[in-house]
């Protein structure tokens, strides 16, 4: 039996500097860092207005929002070739928007529309987008993972070098599930890299409370896998982290765990009375000192990359999208009592092509 390699580790430091120096960010052109920018834009203009909907009754159930988060999902998706996937929890929204899904489409999602991305049956927890290598969007804590290791194996199974961006919270780590994947990707030598978002908080539980051990990701250890952490609030530091283990996955099928720290202003959901384990001063302290837009605002305006012009005018165009983007789901139709059975079976959906017998749905 061949011995495996001794997993790395990176250390979690403040770099930001040296994260600008990394190849994966000096080789970006002003525009590509523009567009960094705007997409973190884009991204909390967008839930901002999902929660004006929320509080205005248009959404019902859940809404997780991703606000704080945004430099995490930026970050990872820019690095995507295009046999890089992504699969990721129930906080989906920035996910979605950084591989680029149209806003349109994902707030008639919010409000059950039709025309939503998973046609109005999934809401907020269920944005999906094949085509983008998308695949969602999970409700299930830590129900993702194991599919994101099957996105891995296919990717082996072809020989195709890509890699699957396995993305959980921190409350998703003890769950019985991930592990079972973390074993399979090591075992098997998968694609695959388990990204922790952790925001410090299993819903109302703080991680002190809730996860033993020095860190979340270097349990990866145990498994024999590469592990590494970084600061969620810079898009380089992201960036820079990410682009090693998703060479090491691409190159050498190599699994990995990257844990990187950063935090979500709102609730859990927006019913999360999150007062209640937190305090006010606390979030205004990340947000007066790490706020992932402010940050990178100021180094591309000590770049020269930005003007203040120019970051009113993304700003502005933040707001419309996704005003335009509500316009459209109150505009757009609900779906019909029949399309309940739609989607559910393929072989409901292309009745030419049916071979099995019986009955499937039963009043």
């Amino acid at each position: 039996m061949s011995k495996k390699a001794a997993p790395t580790a990176e250390p979690k430091a403040s770099c930001a500097g040296l994260s600008a120096a990394a190849p994966i960010n000096a080789s970006l052109t002003k525009e590509e860092k523009i567009e960094l920018h705007r997409k973190m834009v884009r991204i909390r203009r967008f839930e901002e207005r999902s929660l004006r909907a929320y509080l205005s009754k248009k959404i019902g159930g859940f809404l997780h929002l991703y606000i704080g988060q945004e430099a995490v999902a930026v970050g990872c998706c820019t690095l995507m070739g295009k046999d890089d996937h992504v699969i990721t929890a129930y906080r989906d929204h920035g996910h979605a928007m950084a591989v680029g899904m149209d806003t349109k489409a994902l707030m008639a999602e919010l409000y059950g529309k039709i025309t939503g991305c998973s046609k109005g049956k999934g809401g907020s927890m269920h944005y999906f987008a094949p085509s983008l290598n998308y695949w969602g969007g999970h409700g299930i804590v830590g129900g993702q993972i194991p599919l994101g290791t099957g996105l891995a194996y296919a990717l082996k199974y072809k020989k195709l070098k890509g890699a699957a961006m396995a993305f959980m919270g921190d409350g998703a780590v003890n769950q019985g599930a991930v592990h079972e994947a973390y074993n399979l990707a090591a075992l098997w030598n998968l694609p695959v890299i388990f990204v922790i978002e952790n925001n410090g908080y299993s819903m109302g539980t703080s991680q002190e409370r809730s996860s033993a051990g020095p860190g979340l990701a270097k349990r990866a250890e145990a498994y024999g896998m590469n592990w590494g952490t970084c600061f969620g609030h810079d898009v380089y530091e992201v960036r820079a982290t990410m682009d090693k283990f998703l060479t090491l996955a691409r190159e050498k099928n190599q699994p990995s765990v990257v844990e990187i720290d950063t935090y979500r202003y709102r609730g859990h959901s927006v019913a999360d009375p999150d007062q209640t384990y937190r305090t006010r001063e606390e979030i205004e302290e990340y947000r007066n000192t790490k706020d992932p837009i402010q940050l990178f605002q100021k180094t591309l305006l000590a770049e020269g990359v930005l003007t203040e012009a120019l970051i009113e005018q993304i700003d502005t165009e933040a707001k419309a999208e996704a005003d335009l983007a509500a316009d459209f789901a109150e505009a757009s139709p609900f779906p019909t009592t029949d399309d309940i059975q739609k989607d559910v079976y393929w072989e409901t959906d292309n009745p030419e092509k049916r071979t099995s017998k019986g009955r499937i749905f039963f009043d």
